[in-house]
């Protein structure tokens, strides 16, 4: 699903119901390397729409607010997970908290990534390195590396 050629657009969805958080995601992506068609969308009820209109030519890739209007994230993950046409879409909650129960409960959603989206600073790092890992294997990780977190570099 993720496009290993440099010359191919990856398109990413983003379900997020703040603007500002919509900017500055797409502000990262901008920071990055490799070419993208970036969608938004700013509620679980307008993904869902989107996601059924385009089914056939679906996003390579979903990232995923947890605390949105109208549908939240998890209502959506698990609609996304049931949909035969749907389901091998990678999705990335984004959050800015995450409790270990919760966490479980959305990697068995089948959730391929949580990603805390506090640190805006950092965030084409965490974009970046994501599409790495969903280069390397677009399949669910193992359940060890679904929080990704960013190694300190030392000094």
């Amino acid at each position: 699903m993720i496009h290993a050629e440099q010359n191919v657009p990856l398109n990413i969805l983003l379900a997020d119901d703040d603007k500002d958080d919509r900017g500055f995601f797409e502000d990262a992506l901008n920071e990055l390397s490799i070419q993208t068609n970036f969608k938004a969308v700013s509620d679980g009820e307008r993904l869902m729409d989107y996601l059924s209109l385009n089914a056939d030519n679906p996003p390579d890739i979903l990232f995923l607010d947890i605390n949105m209007p109208c549908k939240n994230g998890f209502e959506c993950l698990t609609e996304v997970k049931q949909n035969e046409k749907l389901k091998r879409i990678p999705v990335v909650i984004c959050s800015t908290s995450l409790g270990e129960d919760f966490a479980e409960k959305l990697y068995e959603k089948g959730a391929h990534y949580y990603m805390y989206k506090g640190d805006f600073s950092h965030l084409s790092k965490f974009i970046q390195m994501i599409l790495n890992m969903l280069a390397e294997d677009p399949t669910q990780p193992p359940k060890n590396k679904f929080v990704v977190k960013l190694r300190k570099v030392k000094s």
